[in-house]
């Protein structure tokens, strides 16, 4: 996977693209390759912005100055306009981003609980049954972000350390078959060693997740 770290990535936006979309009246987003969206948007789709443009009324007597493309993104957004351009950083407004963004993610590494669980319903029974013989999401996430494509979207600076991210596998197949035949031969190597877990003495939970990953 693909790291998309806010604190050092500037998104670039079609400044006309962007105008025809406040100007539409409906809701649209900007993903983080710069694109313009509408709702309903795109299964996987990363935003950095999501918004309606609502003008304010016409007042005769007070006169409304038409609003900057910064006063539309708002006080979060550090915005540099060009002829045909806007060039975007959105760190700042991570806290929203998380809400605007959790629904399409495969995980959530956010809080300092770390990763709990996975959106995808095949890739939590993984996860799920996987606890059963102490391999925890966090070592599943850490397999499925080398070996598989995605993006994890967020912050990370090191000094002082901090990091918090979605993650958002493409192909959720793929990484269901990854981490499937890496938890079948962690098991049956545990099983076989005998130290930890023995087949004889396994729990109905642990004995109902060895025979999920056939591992018996």
């Amino acid at each position: 996977m693909k790291k998309f770290n806010l604190f050092k990535e500037i998104i670039t936006v079609n400044k006309k693209s962007f105008l025809n979309a406040i100007n539409s009246s409906k809701i649209f987003g900007i993903t983080i390759k710069g694109d313009i969206v509408f709702e309903p948007f795109a299964h996987k789709e990363i935003l950095i912005f999501s918004a309606k443009h609502t003008p304010s009324p016409i007042n005769a007597l007070t006169p409304n100055k038409a609003p900057s493309l910064s006063d539309i993104l708002g006080k979060n957004y550090q915005v540099i306009e060009d002829e045909d351009r806007v060039l975007i950083k959105a760190f700042s407004n991570w806290q929203e981003l998380i809400g605007l963004n959790m629904p399409r993610a495969s995980y959530d590494d956010t809080t300092a609980d770390g990763v709990a669980e996975f959106s995808n319903k095949e890739l939590e029974d993984i996860g799920w049954h996987a606890t059963e013989f102490d391999i925890n999401y966090r070592t599943l996430v850490e397999i499925a972000e080398e070996a598989c494509e995605g993006t994890l979207l967020c912050i990370e600076q090191e000094e002082p350390f901090q990091f918090s991210g979605l993650g958002f596998f493409s192909d959720d197949t793929d990484v269901q078959k990854v981490l499937f035949t890496y938890c079948q031969k962690e098991i049956k190597n545990l099983l076989q060693d005998g130290s930890d877990f023995n087949k004889e003495t396994l729990s109905d939970d642990q004995e109902e997740a060895a025979e999920f990953f056939d591992a018996l």
